[in-house]
């Protein structure tokens, strides 16, 4: 449960959460104008788009399949859907920020390969963080933690223990996932796709300190 959830999740998830803010804004100001980070608006615009005919039906299908291929590497890579030390996730952080920096040229371009490859990135940082200790661990969006906290209060108003620490993890994910889009909406305005070097910088610092962490916890690479 999140009562066990060790240090290192909670500064892990507050961070993931901050970048798929950011990227997720970056691509609803973009000249896509849609989600990166999430599936569920795409999934409903690729059926509207079949239903008329749309020409966009292909750059949707390709985005979906691009998250996809994302959280397949990411399964590749991390190869376990527990959460814990000794994982390459400073393999996938890496591979995410270089994803995210390669990017950049591609969405100054107008290219639909900037939103494809954006959403490679996310799809492979949502496989890393799946669960720990019983607890669910989503970083690229925030309906399941939304969920998570009507159904807590529910719980709690027929009488029954508040978690409070699963609480405080889904309102930490909310709270930097948001804080990831204003920010990423203020950079926006003035660097325009450039924004998305902070979140390549903010994975590739996570990446780093994950492995320094790792190696001062004497963990040894797994997998």
């Amino acid at each position: 449960m999140a009562e066990r959830l060790a240090g290192w999740v909670w500064v892990g998830a507050a961070v993931l959460a901050c970048v798929a803010g950011i990227v997720n804004v970056v691509g609803f100001l973009g000249f896509q104008q849609q989600a990166i980070t999430h599936l569920t608006g795409n999934t409903s615009l690729l059926g509207a788009a079949l239903a008329s005919d749309d020409g966009a039906a292909k750059g949707l299908a390709a985005m979906i399949a691009a998250f996809v291929f994302g959280a397949m590497l990411g399964g590749l890579i991390v190869q376990d859907s527990t959460l814990r030390l000794g994982r390459r996730y400073g393999v996938a952080l890496s591979i995410e920020s270089a994803l995210l920096v390669a990017a950049v040229p591609l969405f100054r371009q107008h290219l639909i390969a900037g939103p494809i490859v954006a959403a490679v990135a996310i799809g492979l940082q949502n496989a890393m963080a799946t669960t720990y200790s019983g607890a669910l661990v989503r970083t690229s969006h925030v309906s399941g933690m939304f969920t998570d906290i009507g159904i807590m209060l529910g719980h709690a108003l027929r009488g029954f223990p508040l978690a409070r620490r699963r609480l405080a993890l889904c309102t930490l994910v909310i709270l930097f996932f948001f804080g990831g889009g204003v920010v990423g909406a203020f950079l926006f305005s003035r660097f325009e796709y450039a924004t998305l070097y902070l979140p390549a910088l903010l994975t590739g610092g996570a990446a780093f300190g994950y492995l320094a962490y790792r190696l001062r916890s004497g963990v040894a690479q797994q997998g």
